[in-house]
């Protein structure tokens, strides 16, 4: 089986290749060339990165989420998978540094053997494309040397989010990051490849376990997790192909449209196996009979193959995109779009800048709250609506201004980019905060049927449980990370590097929103899991909050130094104010805007505390009339009796 999938995959790159011109060996004269060797060295290596690294994922989350655990142990069949994905992550790592040296010799035209180690090195630690592999080799041998620290189903679960994120590097660079609205691109790959990943290297993972006992249920968890990768595949291929065509004509018309055409037949057989996996195969496993099952299951996972094998051959084919007589404009590389005329309410509200990220973000957020609502109503429990509200438009502020207009002004003027920051870390947190998705999701997810498999409420659960949050959620330190993460982006010198990069700016943003929930949550969250503390401290917390923010504001309206001088000065419009001037307008509307959200903060605290004291009360009036039925004095009247007896012995 696993010869005739790896034979498949390498006879749809061969073809691929072939078919694309990726392996065109004709070269311009006085233009030098890599050589054979690079050129069929570069395809093989990457199929071999790609199997390696989804048969790594695959197996890392089968033995961690799909199989039943043996008590806080990973189940002796995910032990077993566990150390297999040791030697497929040491193959993954292997693969990517050699990727290193033939991406140099392509880049440089030089064969291999004529490279010396200081291109290699300055290739590896100072480009981009060097740097994703060399950030993937390092996470594939994190993979390996976790894979092989015990048995726990924590450490398994770590391992295997390692693993997805290995994946990611290479995904922020080739033909997405160079292209405009790489915004969309550029995310969409990433989604595209995660899922994939998921959906193959599951399906190897499951086939490989085949012999366990409960391989029935197994199956059945992976179905559900396939259903979702497989809508997640055809949206995001979709959407990239789009980018990479540059128009629908060029499906048909071009030899690359050829191929993504022969991606979508494949995608389209293997939905429709999945088809009558869900339809007839599971229940014949249920019923005993395994054999339909894995027949279809194999020629599912050989289908598959060969649509990897075709996506690593367009990954090396040129796209039919027209390049610019005068050559790629440098502006439009480094943002992923043009540059936006005067700032104007047409400008920042209609001309979006969509992001696959948080697009995916909002959708799956709204989707999953909005079945969980209808859950519990169908099962007759109420859910108050101003909660729902809450999430909901927390999550359309999230897409709104990371996806429209206001996405693109923030990348060019500092000012626009302080407002995106305040919102998302004030406004949207506070939203969300609001609809209480943690006691949604544990009020209506259900429990497994089989007490040994962990599902997505045990696991929040856990989460909720454990030390690390624990810590994490401790006031001081929720604002300790809300506090320092403001002065260190634009005080420390940061802010220039993430703006440069995709993925530095994502996790940027995402940093925002995560900061301000976390801090927000300690602060006013009804979800369960907070610690119990009283709302006058809550509040001293929050003034801290408050007068470290305004501080901020000042700071930067006082400075005379511009901050991320580099980037803003290779963006700045011609029709804006100066660098400086911009910089202090945004310093003014973030002390200026953060005032209203903080002020709404306050009073939900001073509302808790008076209902604190309230509820306080009149426990000590329940008491008091309890003593006074009884006979028998409360505690306070003890203590009022011991005041009154140490006032008497007084001289």
């Amino acid at each position: 089986m696993a010869a005739g999938t790896v034979g498949t995959a390498a006879m749809a790159l061969v073809a691929g290749l072939w078919f694309g011109g990726a392996v065109d060996g004709s070269v311009l004269p006085g233009i030098p060339g890599p050589g054979p060797v690079t050129r069929w060295a570069m395809p093989g290596l990457t199929l071999l990165a790609t199997v390696a690294g989804v048969l790594t994922v695959g197996g890392t989350v089968t033995a961690a989420f799909l199989l039943p655990g043996d008590g806080r142990s990973v189940a002796a069949h995910g032990w077993v998978l566990l150390r297999r994905c040791t030697w497929a992550a040491l193959l993954w790592a292997a693969a990517s540094a050699a990727l290193v040296l033939f991406t140099v010799s392509d880049l440089l035209g030089v064969p291999p053997g004529g490279l010396n180690r200081q291109a290699i090195a300055g290739f590896a630690l100072s480009v981009a494309q060097g740097q994703a592999l060399l950030w993937q080799t390092g996470l594939a041998l994190t993979v390996a040397v976790l894979s092989r620290c015990g048995v726990s189903r924590g450490p398994a679960a770590v391992t295997a989010v390692v693993a997805m994120a290995a994946l990611l590097p290479p995904a922020f660079t080739g033909h997405a990051a160079g292209a405009g609205d790489h915004q969309l691109a550029v995310t969409g790959l990433a989604i595209h490849v995660v899922a994939v990943s998921l959906w193959v290297g599951g399906l190897a993972g499951l086939l490989s376990v085949r012999r366990h006992r409960r391989f029935a249920a197994t199956a059945r968890r992976y179905s559900r997790l396939a259903l979702g990768c497989l809508v997640a595949t055809a949206i995001s291929g979709a959407i990239s192909a789009a980018v990479r065509l540059g128009s629908a004509e060029a499906l048909w018309s071009s030899r690359y449209g050829a191929l993504v055409l022969l991606k979508v037949l494949a995608l389209l057989a293997a939905g429709a196996i999945g088809a009558e996996h869900r339809t007839r195969t599971l229940a014949a496993l249920r019923s005993g009979a395994p054999r339909a099952f894995l027949r279809l299951a194999v020629g599912e996972l050989v289908v598959m193959a060969g649509a990897a094998g075709l996506a690593v051959a367009l990954s090396r084919s040129p796209t039919p995109v027209p390049e610019s007589l005068t050559g790629p404009d440098p502006l439009v590389e480094l943002l992923g779009f043009d540059q936006p005329g005067p700032i104007s309410a047409a400008g920042l509200f209609g001309d979006p800048l969509p992001d696959m990220f948080f697009l995916t973000l909002v959708a799956i957020g709204i989707l999953a709250y909005g079945a969980g609502v209808r859950r519990l109503r169908a099962a007759g429990h109420p859910w108050p609506a101003a909660r729902t509200a809450s999430w909901t438009g927390g999550l359309l502020l999230l897409g709104a201004v990371t996806c429209l207009g206001v996405g693109k002004y923030a990348y060019v003027l500092f000012s626009v980019h302080m407002v995106q920051h305040m919102v998302l870390s004030m406004v949207v947190p506070v939203l969300l905060v609001g609809g209480a998705p943690v006691t949604l999701a544990l009020r209506a997810l259900r429990r497994p049927d089989d007490p040994q498999v962990r599902g997505a409420r045990e696991w929040l659960l856990l989460v909720l449980h454990s030390r690390m949050f624990r810590f994490l959620s401790h006031p001081v330190v929720a604002l300790a990370g809300y506090v320092v993460s403001l002065y260190g982006l634009y005080l420390g010198g940061l802010l220039g590097t993430l703006m440069r990069y995709h993925l530095g700016h994502l996790a940027m943003l995402t940093h925002f929103v995560l900061a301000g929930y976390l801090l927000f949550w300690v602060l006013i969250g009804i979800d369960p899991g907070r610690r119990r503390i009283h709302p006058a401290l809550l509040t001293v917390v929050h003034f801290l909050a408050m007068a470290a923010h305004a501080f901020f504001g000042f700071v930067l309206l006082q400075s005379t130094s511009v901050i991320a001088a580099d980037w803003y000065t290779a963006v700045h419009p011609a029709w804006a104010p100066s660098l400086l001037a911009d910089q202090r307008l945004g310093a003014g509307l973030a002390w200026a805007f953060g005032e209203v959200p903080a002020a709404v903060v306050m009073l939900l605290l001073v509302r808790r505390w008076i209902r604190a004291d309230e509820r306080e009360q009149a426990r000590l009036d329940r008491a008091a009339d309890r003593a006074a039925a009884t006979g028998i004095p409360d505690d306070l009247a003890r203590y009022n009796a011991f005041l009154a007896a140490a006032a008497d012995r007084e001289p």
